[in-house]
Order: structure tokens, then sequence, then C-alpha cells
């Protein structure tokens, strides 16, 4: 495989866990009602739509000007991120859209060569390659989150994201041509 191919499969790669990661949270947001995305389990436990801020702050902090500048941004604020704040669903929805803009923005313009630059977030050098694994891991942990939250909140109305419990062997079990959820 070249460099260039290499390069291109690998944010590829990126690219489609990042968009698994968010269609995942997007599915389970749109099985609750404006009210429930602000719930919380008691006051130490973050709601769901603080996670989804905080993980669009990340984004906009770690993705702009990825190549060039610390991944921390000075004008983030990233603890007024977890502040709890009523707003509408729209406007929670445009903040997540826009913290996925960075990210889309800052993959499309990845060249060959630029996953072994050095890029710096907290101070800390990591080559770019490893510091996309670590955001998909970030969000990976915090989509998580807004399932198990989503989940409890809906309770016995809750429509399974992937295979529901007791059906693997169904599933298994099915023809290509019946497709394949995917998770």
């Amino acid at each position: 495989m070249t460099d260039s191919a290499l390069h291109h499969a690998t944010v590829d790669a990126a690219r489609h866990e990042f968009r698994k990661t968010r269609r995942l949270v997007e599915r389970a947001v749109a099985q609750l009602d404006d009210e429930t995305l602000f719930l919380q389990l008691n006051p130490d436990q973050n709601s769901i739509a603080v996670i989804m801020r905080h993980m669009a702050g990340n984004m906009g902090s770690r993705w702009v000007n990825f190549l060039t500048s610390d991944g921390e941004k000075p004008d983030r604020h990233r603890d007024g991120e977890f502040l709890e704040q009523t707003m509408p669903r729209s406007e929670l929805l445009q903040v997540w859209q826009d913290g996925w803009a960075c990210l889309d923005a800052a993959l499309d313009a990845l060249q060959p060569g630029d996953l072994e630059r050095e890029v710096v977030i907290r101070g800390e050098s990591m080559p770019a390659v490893t510091a996309i694994l670590r955001q998909i891991s970030h969000y990976g942990q915090h989509a998580g989150q807004i399932v198990i939250l989503a989940k409890h909140f809906k309770g016995e109305a809750w429509q399974y994201l992937s295979i529901p419990r007791g059906q693997s062997e169904a599933f298994n079990k099915r023809s290509p041509e019946q497709g394949k959820p995917n998770p």
C-alpha cells in the first residue's frame, strides 16, 4: 500500500468511526423528548445535553487549526460546558452540528504525510494519528454515557440501537440480502 493510499484508508476509517459515534448519539437522542435531554440522575451527574455540549466544545477546540495550534484553545471555556443550562433542542443540536463541522473540516483538510506530523494537546506533543485515535476513544466514551442515560430515561419504550437482547442468534442467521443494522 502506498503512503497516499494508507493515508486515505486511515482518514476514511477514522471518519467512519466518528460518523458511527455521531449516529449512535443522534439515534438515542431522537427517542427522547426535549425535557429529558436536561435531566440529571443526581446533582453530581451530567445531563445528556451537557455531555453533547462538552463533546461539541471539545471538537471546536481540538479540530480548529488541528495541525498548527494546541488542541486546547485559550478561548475554550471547558468548565462552562459542564454547567447545566436549558436551551431549545434546536439550539443544542446546532451546537452539536457546529462541533462536528469542525471535525469534518479538519479531516477533509488532511493531506498525505499529515498523520505523522506532531500536534499538541494541552502541551503534550503526539503524532496527528494518535490525536485522532484519542478523540475516537473520547467521543466513544461519551456516546456510551449518552446511550445509557437515554436508555435509562426511556425505560421499556427504549428502541435498541443495535441487536436487542436475546436476538443475537436470529441476527447472525440473517442472510446478506436481509442486511444488518449498523450500530
